[in-house]
């Protein structure tokens, strides 16, 4: 079979269009053009106008085209596996430059005392090229989220961000107990109302966002009412000296009896009100797949602390 030639404006250094070289791979491989474009989602007059562009540029003919179907001519048989050559190192030059780029970054902010530790082990283990970097921040600071300090963040709910920016995923719920000190007559109970501690006084913190100060006080009560506030602390410790003075106390999660959760003081479950969430948080605009895999991560990996 002699090589077919057609007159072409090739220079010996123009530019070969691997979308042309792929739609002719695809016409070999089915040796029909009407499957060919079935299988490449066009039509089949636009396939045969880019295959004569290809055979413009080579200055030859690729295949023969009978009544019934087309095969390779000696041109094209020699080609093809020239052609699988390029598209496949079109292929490995795309994955080299990916891993060659700048690592991509995941920032995951935990609040309060959460652990999120085996989420991102997940993540890394992966996305061995990204670079995972964790944020401990304070419950006040959840703003951070929104505006790109970090990228997804584990807390309990309420948050003091506007919904509508963000993304939320329920992990698991925690009951919510109230903190008095040894002494306290309610101290030894198994279990709590609101009813049980409707005269006793809270302390608050200095700056949070309502939402926040009224779900962790259980504002309002049922008969409509607030709790009391002794007086306004800036953190966590401060709250628990003066509930250990016997002056106030407090509604924390189960998750939050920790190390500083002192020996003068207990917990006592509250029964008639609802639990707390504990969720991961992300933008609501945000797609990024480093993101996703986290959040699929917490679900599977984070669990509620042990009752």
């Amino acid at each position: 079979m002699s090589i077919s030639r057609l007159p072409s404006p090739w220079s010996g250094d123009a530019d070969l269009d691997l979308r042309l070289v792929r739609y002719f791979t695809v016409v070999a491989e089915h040796g029909n053009f009407g499957r060919a474009a079935e299988a490449l989602h066009v039509a089949q007059p636009s396939l045969s106008r880019q295959i004569q562009r290809l055979e413009r540029q080579l200055g030859a003919t690729l295949f023969e085209r009978t009544p019934q179907g087309s095969s390779l001519s000696l041109a094209g048989e020699t080609f093809l596996p020239q052609a699988h050559h390029l598209l496949d190192s079109a292929r490995a030059a795309v994955v080299t430059t990916q891993k060659a780029r700048e690592p991509r970054t995941l920032t995951v902010g935990y609040a309060d005392n959460l652990i999120v530790t085996a989420a991102v082990r997940a993540v890394r283990e992966q996305h061995p090229d990204a670079r995972v970097l964790t944020r401990h921040i304070a419950w006040r600071d959840a703003e951070l989220l929104a505006q790109g300090h970090v990228d997804v963040l584990a807390a309990r709910l309420p948050l003091a961000c506007p919904a509508d920016q963000l993304r939320t995923t329920v992990l698991y719920e925690e009951p919510r107990l109230l903190v008095v000190p040894t002494s306290h007559p309610l101290a030894d109970r198994p279990s709590v109302t609101l009813d049980d501690f409707a005269a006793e006084a809270f302390v608050g913190c200095a700056t949070t966002a309502d939402m926040w100060t009224a779900f962790w006080r259980a504002e309002p009560r049922p008969d409509g009412s607030n709790a009391f506030v002794l007086e306004r602390v800036d953190t966590f410790e401060d709250k628990l000296e003066l509930i250990a003075e016997g002056r106030a106390v407090a509604i924390i999660p189960l998750g939050a009896r920790r190390r500083t959760l002192r020996d003068d003081l207990v917990t006592v479950p509250v029964i008639d009100i609802e639990p707390c969430k504990v969720a991961v948080v992300t933008r609501a605009d945000s797609d990024s797949e480093l993101v996703q895999d986290f959040v699929t991560a917490a679900r599977r990996e984070l669990t509620p602390p042990a009752a």
